[in-house]
């Protein structure tokens, strides 16, 4: 195929200085791109205290204490649950899964392929609205604790149904800009808190945030990107290499 000329020229400031727009910028959680983001942001906070002595009014020296990250995420809402479709129970392949209580569990989101509850048969993805419309109240969660027959006999995999049920994970934003231009940030050991939704009449767009904690960040750091300036220089891009 023959070479495309490019035709743009090259400046040396492209090659000392990147910018990057939300446009440009795409979350992946674990391995999954989350499409609906809308914005992320963090805080990191630290104690420090001054120390004091008798004999001066200026502090001697300053300790230092604990670290905190935390921040918060925004979401595009559609029409389903963004972190729970992508990550916990609602998600194609089970999700991140989480230890729980066996009774704790609700019945469309067991792992095991029955649980059998006043003598009646659950299957797997069950909903709860069924249960009870087959006239079984027995069957809601909790109702009947069964026997402890070992350490961790209780305890098994469940698919979260709540976004703080959800086990850590990392998130990486991945900047990629027209220059070709590449950076990478890392949020990384994410355990959401809270969650927030609401929608009104005034709303064209509703949203639902989530607060988060996270044990590190790794801030933005540039990636060996598309040299335009060798491509310039050779007078085009072959498409097919």
């Amino acid at each position: 195929m023959a070479k495309i000329k490019e035709t743009a020229q090259v400046s040396a400031f492209a090659r000392s200085y990147n910018s990057f727009s939300g446009v440009d910028i795409k979350g992946v959680f674990g391995n999954k791109v989350m499409a609906e983001l809308q914005a992320v942001s963090y805080s990191i906070t630290r104690e420090k205290a001054p120390i004091y002595t008798m004999g001066s009014a200026d502090p001697r020296a300053f300790s230092r204490g604990k670290r905190g990250i935390a921040g918060t995420l925004v979401f595009v809402m559609f029409d389903r649950a963004v972190i729970l479709s992508s990550l916990g129970g609602y998600a194609a392949g089970g999700g991140l899964k989480f230890q729980s209580d066996k009774d704790d569990v609700r019945p469309e989101f067991q792992a095991r392929q029955a649980r059998r509850d006043g003598g009646t048969e659950i299957p797997e993805n069950t909903s709860l609205s069924s249960v009870f419309a087959n006239g079984n109240p027995a069957a809601t969660v909790g109702e009947q604790e069964r026997p402890l027959t070992s350490v961790g006999s209780d305890q098994e995999l469940a698919k979260a149904w709540y976004t703080d049920q959800i086990p850590p994970f990392d998130i990486t934003l991945a900047a990629a800009n027209e220059y070709g231009a590449l950076a990478v940030m890392r949020i990384l050991g994410v355990e959401l808190l809270n969650e927030g939704y609401g929608i009104s009449i005034d709303d064209i767009v509703s949203e639902q945030q989530h607060t988060y904690v996270a044990r590190t960040i790794l801030g933005w750091s540039p990636v060996q990107g598309i040299n335009l300036e060798a491509i310039s220089n050779q007078g085009g891009v072959n498409p097919s290499s």
